[in-house]
């Protein structure tokens, strides 16, 4: 706000304008910095929080809400969110909003259909991380699951023909041998452990929600490059699946019960904190993962990662020995080996490989500017299937 204002102001000073403009790269590049360190907050926080809230809320004593309630909760809110964005960007308008949902999920039914397979994914997904929290250690969780870069690296070289360079094969490797020594450290006690929990069904839910997530990414990456459709559209839409889905897995789960005891059994100012940051979260991280490069998603999922385990000494009374802080430490370098960047050199090499037809800059003229497909409103934005991975349930 500060920079419009200041823009408005040097407009009407005339000729002063002209030095005051020069100043315009320096603050946009300071301002970028700061958006990075906000987003670098804001990821990791996300990734700490929800596993750490649901693990709260599902070992306080009392009565147990049913997680399917909770994910059909959080599909509404998410959708009831994404629906007032849009009719804010159609500026209040509710005929332009009718006219423009009508086009977009019924006369175009067939871009809407293609979410209901990966609305399917991610519902059984966010039923599974409740069933994996619910008997893992949240930091044991939070490490198990960062298999999903495994299993979204095999699925993209297997779908959509990618090639992965030897050191993110190697930094893969690293991944899998880290979370290997973890989960032995929990079969091997690992500290005292509620007589509730199943280590095995939490390491099979984990596992599963993995599969699930790198399957879904990049689903999404395979049938959805090139739309056009706006974050907050497909968030819309898949919300619409997500709950039809979510009611009829916990009609086939927990119906009964449900049916006895109520929707919202259970639930205490601790469940809905978890429901919200399930809805709103996701969408915040959809917001500010634009600022953030690879290498800087790669830190906060390992800060993300130090932080559960410190919270959940604290909280929890985990007990992290050798064996625990090896394969975090492990895991944690092959999430930052595998997020940097294929190398200048090759890019370098390829662009030399053009032959006479690359463009030259003449000497003494400024570099023209570099062209971003991030820097658009986010309204017309083309969809990131990578947002949603993270959205529904990273």
């Amino acid at each position: 706000m500060a920079a419009v204002g200041s823009g408005g102001s040097t407009a009407a000073a005339g000729p002063g304008a002209v030095s005051a403009g020069a100043l315009e790269p320096g603050t946009a590049n300071a301002a970028h910095r700061r958006l990075k360190y906000i987003s670098l907050a804001v990821l990791v926080v996300q990734n700490a929080s929800l596993i750490l809230s649901i693990r709260y809320a599902r070992t306080l004593p009392g009565d147990r809400f049913f997680a399917t309630t909770a994910v059909v909760m959080a599909e509404v809110l998410k959708g009831l969110t994404c629906l007032l964005l849009l009719f804010a960007q159609k500026r209040g308008n509710v005929k332009h909003l009718a006219l423009f949902l009508h086009e977009a999920v019924l006369v175009q039914y067939v871009d809407t259909l293609k979410l209901a397979v990966p609305s399917l994914i991610y519902t059984l997904q966010n039923n599974l991380q409740y069933v994996a929290i619910s008997n893992l250690p949240a930091a044991t969780f939070q490490v198990t699951y960062q298999l999903k870069i495994l299993t979204t690296a095999l699925f993209s070289v297997l779908m959509l023909n990618r090639s992965l360079s030897r050191l993110q094969w190697a930094s893969l490797l690293l991944l899998f041998t880290g979370v290997a020594i973890v989960q032995a450290q929990q079969a091997g006690g690992g500290g005292p452990r509620p007589l509730d929990q199943n280590p095995g069904a939490g390491l099979a839910a984990v596992v599963a929600s993995c599969l699930s997530s790198g399957f879904a990414g990049v689903y999404f990456e395979k049938i959805l490059k090139g739309s056009s459709g706006s974050v907050w559209l497909r968030n819309l839409q898949l919300g619409l699946f997500g709950t039809a889905l979510g009611l009829v897995g916990l009609w086939w789960a927990e119906g009964t019960a449900v049916a006895r005891r109520g929707f919202f059994f259970g639930y205490t100012p601790a469940v809905w904190g978890v429901v919200l940051n399930q809805a709103f979260g996701g969408l915040l991280v959809a917001v500010v993962v634009k600022y953030a490069d690879n290498i800087l998603k790669g830190f906060a999922t390992s800060l993300s990662i130090v932080l559960s385990t410190v919270a959940s000494v604290r909280l929890f009374g985990f007990h992290v020995d050798p064996l625990f802080a090896l394969g975090a430490g492990l895991v944690i370098g092959a999430v930052y080996l595998y997020s940097l960047p294929r190398g200048a050199a090759k890019a370098s090499a390829s662009a030399s490989a053009s032959g006479p037809c690359t463009h030259q800059q003449p000497p003494g003229q400024p570099p023209p500017p570099k062209l971003s497909s991030h820097r658009g409103d986010l309204s017309t934005e083309p969809f990131l299937p990578k947002l949603l991975t993270k959205v529904k349930g990273s």
